[in-house]
């Protein structure tokens, strides 16, 4: 069984764990309004999917 002849510095550690961070998430703009969405999904401004009105917007 292998066993560390010596402790992993702090730096050591960090280096190896560089591309362990979490990214934010990809937004893509609406082609309707402009907005900032979520890809394949349904705009929360407007409402529309690839050119299409799939979510109704109440007005009060």
């Amino acid at each position: 069984m292998a066993v560390p002849k010596r402790k992993t510095s702090k730096s050591k550690r960090d280096k190896r764990r560089t591309h362990d961070k979490i990214s934010g998430p990809e937004l893509t703009t609406c082609p309707e309004c402009n907005e900032a969405r979520l890809p394949h999904h349904a705009c929360p401004e407007c409402g529309a999917y690839k050119s299409l009105n799939v979510l109704e917007k109440e007005v009060d």
